[in-house]
């Protein structure tokens, strides 16, 4: 008879009676404790390209570092560092028609340094044309529409009345023009300049008359800084998944009002904290998972672009790249606790990640092409699926100063992270690779 030692019996029966891992649970304090500090007052709101976005990507790499994660592959440390040039208006810009001063003038979104033309008046957005050098557009219509529609065009410059509608969009760039701004390895292509004019002005301005517009431009150039942790894999050919967020926001211009940005996108970068936390805390994956929060999304998503032209890792091993953004308020239209995938249709990620438990649904907003409008699309230009996960697109607080902790739903964010732990852990241990369906693949 084979005689078990005690004390091996003692073991082996204490393990059959020990209970199963306990999985991790998302605290509702640590979520807040990261956005206590990064929408908090020391970060005076993060401004892109900035000091304070810099101490931002330091906090993220420290937390990665303090986890487990490692740097990515080649990299020696977390933080990856790229160049941005700022051009801005260096002193008032001046309007002639007809060769007389115009008063009244608000550049919305500058351009080139001068624009010349004659002067062409259309009163529809169908009508806008696409080679005009100085389009006088009459029609009522909300100003960003009228940027939305103008900007894939070539036109010179656009003006428009103006409208409650520009100023308010005038009021959320931070009261100053938008000018171009460009990682300084690739320039910018040339866009149109968009301006408004009294509405009495615009009525008064005949069609073929010579326009003349002078915009000083400065350039500064500032680094912006990408933190990225990485969780290495147990099996090289199994491929990456990437959780991304941006981790700047609007900041402070002159002396108005901070803004802290705690939905967009503190709320993000703390999704990915706590996901990174979670997923370094059990045992390694089959894939590996890239971390990573971006900087200068606001002024162009230009840390997400750098990324995309610098990976660690080449962008054909990104099996998926879920994104967060926004996701410390709930959406009245989506059900409740969820979360919503944009371009939900275009791939069979999102339902795989429902299947297995994770709380996201459609995009209600379609019509508003969200999927577009975050740092998920330079990825999913190159081939990678990549989505983003938002709680509310059109949340009341977007880009004001009332984005505060004061009005984030901390509870829903933690439910909302912690149902995508045990789906991102399928997702590196198993073999579903994420498809587009369809047409869903965006092209340039």
């Amino acid at each position: 008879m084979h005689i078990i030692p005690f004390a091996a019996l003692l073991l082996a029966t204490a393990a059959s009676a020990a209970p199963a891992a306990i999985p991790w649970t998302v605290s509702s304090q640590s979520v807040r404790a990261h956005e206590d500090f990064l929408a908090g007052d020391a970060l005076r709101g993060r401004g892109s390209a900035t000091h304070d976005e810099a101490v931002t990507a330091a906090y993220v790499a420290a937390q990665f570092e303090g986890f487990g994660l490692r740097p990515a592959p080649g990299m020696s440390d977390y933080i990856q560092t790229a160049r941005v040039i700022r051009t801005r208006v260096a002193s008032a810009p001046t309007l002639a028609i007809a060769g007389k001063p115009v008063a009244g003038l608000r550049l919305i979104v500058g351009g080139a340094a001068a624009v010349q033309g004659p002067i062409v008046v259309v009163n529809s957005l169908a009508a806008l044309p696409d080679t005009a050098a100085v389009v006088l557009f009459t029609a009522d219509v909300p100003a960003f529409d009228v940027w939305r529609a103008v900007r894939t065009k070539h036109i010179g410059l656009l003006i428009a009345k103006d409208s409650k509608t520009a100023a308010d969009w005038f009021a959320q760039i931070g009261g100053e023009t938008s000018m171009p701004r460009y990682l300084a390895e690739t320039p910018p292509a040339p866009r149109p300049t968009f301006a408004t004019l009294p509405a009495a002005t615009v009525d008064s301005i005949k069609a073929g008359a010579d326009a003349r517009l002078s915009v000083p431009i400065a350039r500064d150039e500032t680094p912006t800084s990408n933190a990225i942790g990485y969780l290495p894999d147990t099996d090289p050919k199994a491929g990456v998944i990437l959780l991304s967020a941006h981790l700047d926001h609007l900041g402070q211009t002159g002396d108005g009002p901070v803004m802290h940005g705690a939905n967009d996108d503190a709320s993000g970068t703390t999704a990915v904290l706590e996901l990174a936390q979670a997923l370094a805390a059990g045992k390694p994956h089959r894939r590996g998972i890239l971390f990573v929060c971006y900087g200068s999304e606001e002024i162009g998503g230009y840390g997400s672009r750098y990324f995309g032209a610098h990976p660690p890792v080449p962008l054909t091993d990104i099996v998926a790249n879920i994104e967060f953004e926004m996701i410390g308020a709930q959406d009245p239209k989506l059900p409740k606790g969820a979360l919503m995938m944009t371009g939900f249709d275009r791939s069979d990620l999102g339902a795989a990640l429902q299947a297995h438990g994770a709380h996201v649904a459609g995009d209600p907003y379609p019509q508003e092409n969200f999927f577009e409008r975050s740092d998920n699309y330079s990825l999913a230009l190159r081939g990678v699926v990549a989505h983003t996960l938002s709680g509310w697109a059109v949340v009341p607080t977007y880009h004001k100063p009332t984005d505060t902790i004061a009005n984030l739903d901390i509870d829903y964010m933690t439910s909302a992270i912690q149902s995508l732990i045990a789906p991102v852990r399928w997702l590196a241990d198993g073999s579903f690779t994420p498809k587009w369906t369809g047409a869903g693949a965006p092209k340039e």
